[in-house]
């Protein structure tokens, strides 16, 4: 039996638009389970990312409790919010948002030293995640400029990972890279799923979906179905063959 890690209840989520409400996410029960690679699909403007956001405690639902571990996060203010998520959540983005002016690795220290003051113990598991997601010291001493777009992304892998989070949240993390480097941070993060490490993943990409163990498909702000497809297997062509027929079902 697995554990959860994060539950909502009735979570919606509403917007106010030229005078009118718009309905984005509407009454989701969901279950987030321990060691799970979640894949959150879905046609442009389903929701996909509003519930990414909302899950990960990057905003707030208009309606409905969202509950990780045994913190009911909907129920924090803006600045007990920003202290658990820091400890408890990790984001990777599309777009990498490094800072210009550090370094890649003062990058990651940055992002580690609101959580932990001891730099010795942030430098050594930097370095051991930047050597799981192969950039060399010589790339860490790089500012962001300097660096392939690919390496930036993995980057930003390392910094969402530094403060060991319960959940890595990624929205749409190949979405701005090229075949081969999308390829690099998609093992990237099957790695780091297959060593425990829960991932939550929206994307709209068959090849990233393959991925998950479990794929929700989101219409309208409603999980419209869910399909599971077991654990990753490289290769395995019943899985692209499951999840074909699983889209096509739900009208992708």
């Amino acid at each position: 039996m697995k554990n959860i890690l994060l539950k909502t209840n009735n979570l919606s989520k509403s917007f106010s638009s030229g005078g009118a409400l718009q309905h984005v996410l509407k009454n989701i029960d969901l279950e987030l389970y321990e060691g799970d690679f979640t894949v959150i699909m879905g046609a442009s403007g389903a929701g996909k990312s509003t519930l990414l956001y909302a899950l990960s405690g990057m905003d707030t639902p208009s309606l409905g409790t969202i509950t990780f571990g045994n913190t009911v996060i909907s129920d924090l203010n803006q600045d007990a919010l920003s202290v658990f998520r820091r400890s408890h959540c990790g984001f990777v983005f599309q777009q990498i948002y490094l800072i210009e002016g550090m370094s890649v690795m003062d990058n990651i220290l940055a992002a580690g030293l609101l959580v932990s003051k001891d730099k010795k113990e942030l430098c050594e598991r930097a370095g051991e995640l930047f050597k799981a997601v192969d950039i060399s010291e010589e790339t860490q001493r790089k500012f962001p400029a300097q660096i392939s777009g690919g390496e930036a992304q993995r980057a930003g892998i390392v910094r969402a990972l530094i403060n060991c989070p319960e959940i890595l949240f990624a929205d749409e993390p190949t979405g701005a890279l090229n075949s081969k480097t999308g390829l690099d941070v998609l093992n990237t993060l099957t790695g780091f799923n297959e060593q425990g490490q829960s991932v939550v993943m929206v994307t709209h990409d068959m090849r990233s979906a393959r991925r998950g163990n479990r794929v929700l498909y989101l219409k309208d702000g409603v999980i419209l179905g869910e399909c599971d497809l077991g654990k990753y297997v490289h290769g395995d062509v019943r899985r692209h063959e499951k999840l074909s027929a699983f889209l096509r079902e739900m009208g992708w």
